[in-house]
């Protein structure tokens, strides 16, 4: 295989780790902080949780090694959507388990959990290995998203670990990942397996986080590489002057995407879905609130225009979701193949029609007929309308344009309006990581065998005050039950992980809020350009700008 010479040029790249990590395994120890509590819920949490709930938080600082000397057999999955510096997690770990014997096993597990129920699995070697170093993707072993939460796949997961020896799991994931770690690590306490758990906290989303994680890894180098883009399409719309743009980008349930891109871009809009939800805004709030933008610009002769809008963004929109509360409802058991069986979309219409109540039919007569035929397209296993297919992009620029003609009606408006549209999703995902990703990740999994040698189960891999150099990084562990609540899923109450939504208090939102209206009138773009992996520190190392405000820099 030919590699690029930016391909040749990373595998030589050496990450950077917290000062504590760099001393040498024999001169690691651990310090102990306070016992913890769930995030809510504390009664009901520590009933599901008895054997690794209340665990203390730790911190490694220099000082003499007093793990327990074993061999050590650990084997690692990938689980869920890809991030940017996931195979740096793997890597760190193996150089740890390797520095701190040579006869220590890493197995990989193929495709996600799944792996590990089929026994499906490689042995990692230094050759293997380092073909991987600091580039981008999952597919060192492949990821998957099927969920460890039966006792059936408890057992089965048991058993392999017996089969193989394996003392300790590590599992790469985001919020339903780790809460299943949780779950298996709880399980294997429970039954006396000498098997530990460690989670490492991934997701380009963002909202992995909370007062100990910092920031979740891939979201440093998936905004980047979102950022970059939106920056050369401001550039071309500064250029052309005859274009709006309408860029939707990931984050189903939190907006932190779509604010650090408009952080670092400054386009002339961006929506927040908890701001929509927080101000119960209406569809038709959100197009005045973009055509205000556009008509304000075209009034100064600029009739271009760049809106940055989060994927999820919709089901934050009250009509919208009690619309799709009824289409679901409307579709319920049989009905949706009798819906499937009607000839054409006037049929279908009228079927729709009668099903309706009138404040949610008068909600979706206003939609573009695409968006309309959107929401009936296939359902998710539990015969849900799969929201991340509607293309909102679309919907608010013909929303937006509607408006517009309006005002023109009424002599109010004499602009120009050209929409393009865009997704940024994918692209981002499996990204060359940033000097940030590779070190951040590298360190926290050097970090998780450290936890495992030590022998600790139910915890996270936790690097914090990531917004100094590597340097002044601090490593520790906390316990994954810390995070943990109660929610309603599919008719049952689970223990999951608190997924963390743009906090409209906090410092970033509080910046972004600030600045926005001169942002929608002025053209005040900013260019961030590529990632860029070698030069000055203050470039290469930047964080993003949601940490640095938060953290007051």
């Amino acid at each position: 295989m030919k590699l690029s010479p930016l391909q040749t040029a990373r595998y030589q790249y050496s990450p950077k780790l917290p000062g504590m990590l760099r001393n040498g395994i024999a001169e690691i120890s651990v310090k102990e902080g306070e016992a913890t509590q769930s995030v809510a819920d504390q009664e009901k949490i520590k009933a599901l949780f008895p054997n690794t709930y209340g665990k203390k938080e730790i911190v490694f600082e220099k000082g003499a090694n007093t793990s327990e000397a074993k061999k050590q057999v650990v084997g690692v999955i990938l689980s869920g959507g890809q991030a940017p510096g996931g195979h740096n997690v793997i890597c760190g770990l193996y150089d740890a388990l390797k520095a701190t014997d040579k006869e220590n096993v890493l197995y990989g597990f193929k495709n996600g959990p799944s792996g590990l129920l089929d026994d499906d699995y490689l042995i990692f070697d230094d050759e293997y290995i380092d073909a991987y170093r600091n580039t981008g993707g999952f597919d060192i072993i492949g990821s998957g998203r099927t969920k460890l939460e039966s006792e059936d796949q408890f057992a089965v997961a048991a058993e392999v670990c017996k089969k193989h020896g394996i003392t300790a799991i590590v599992i790469i994931g985001g919020d339903d990942s780790n809460t299943n770690a949780a779950v298996l690590a709880e399980y294997f306490a429970a039954h006396n397996t000498g098997v530990q758990v460690i989670g490492c906290p991934k997701t380009i989303d963002g909202d992995l986080k909370n007062e100990d994680i910092e920031c979740s890894f891939g979201f440093d180098t998936a905004t980047k590489t979102y950022s970059e883009v939106i920056g050369n399409i401001e550039r071309d719309a500064n250029s052309a002057k005859k274009y709006w743009h309408f860029v939707k980008v990931m984050g189903r349930s939190a907006s932190h995407v779509a604010l650090e891109c408009a952080l670092e871009t400054q386009p002339n809009v961006c929506l927040i879905s908890e701001e929509v939800a927080a101000k119960k805004m209406s569809l038709s709030q959100i197009a005045d609130y973009i055509a205000d933008s556009v008509e304000k610009r075209a009034a100064n002769g600029m009739n271009f225009g760049v809106a940055i809008i989060p994927e999820g963004v919709v089901e934050f929109v009250p009509e919208f979701s009690a619309l799709i509360k009824e289409i679901n409802e409307l579709l319920a058991g049989s009905k949706t193949e009798e819906f499937n069986a009607l000839p054409t979309w006037k049929d279908k219409y009228a079927f729709i029609e009668k099903g309706l109540t009138p404040e949610s039919m008068a909600v979706f007569a206003i939609l573009p007929e695409t968006i309309q035929q959107q929401l009936f397209l296939e359902r998710d296993p539990h015969g849900n309308v799969q929201v991340s297919l509607i293309e909102s992009e679309k919907l608010f620029s013909a929303l937006v344009k509607n408006k517009l003609d309006e005002r023109k009606a009424a002599g109010t408006y004499n602009g120009k309006f050209s929409a393009l549209h865009h997704f940024f999703g994918y692209e981002g995902r499996c990204a060359f990581p940033s000097n940030f990703d590779a070190d951040y990740c590298y360190s926290l999994g050097y970090n998780a065998f450290m936890l495992i040698q030590y022998g600790y189960n139910g915890y996270l891999s936790k690097v914090s005050n990531l917004s100094k150099p590597a340097e002044e990084w601090v490593a520790g562990g906390m316990p994954i039950t810390k995070m943990m609540n109660m929610e309603r899923r599919n008719g049952e109450d689970k223990p999951v992980i608190k997924k963390a939504l743009v906090d409209l208090e906090g410092k970033p939102f509080k910046y972004f809020e600030a600045h926005r209206d001169e942002w929608a009138v002025e053209t005040a773009f900013t260019y961030p350009g590529a990632i860029q992996y070698y030069g000055p520190a203050e470039v290469c190392d930047l964080t993003t700008r949601t940490l640095a405000l938060e953290k007051g820099e």
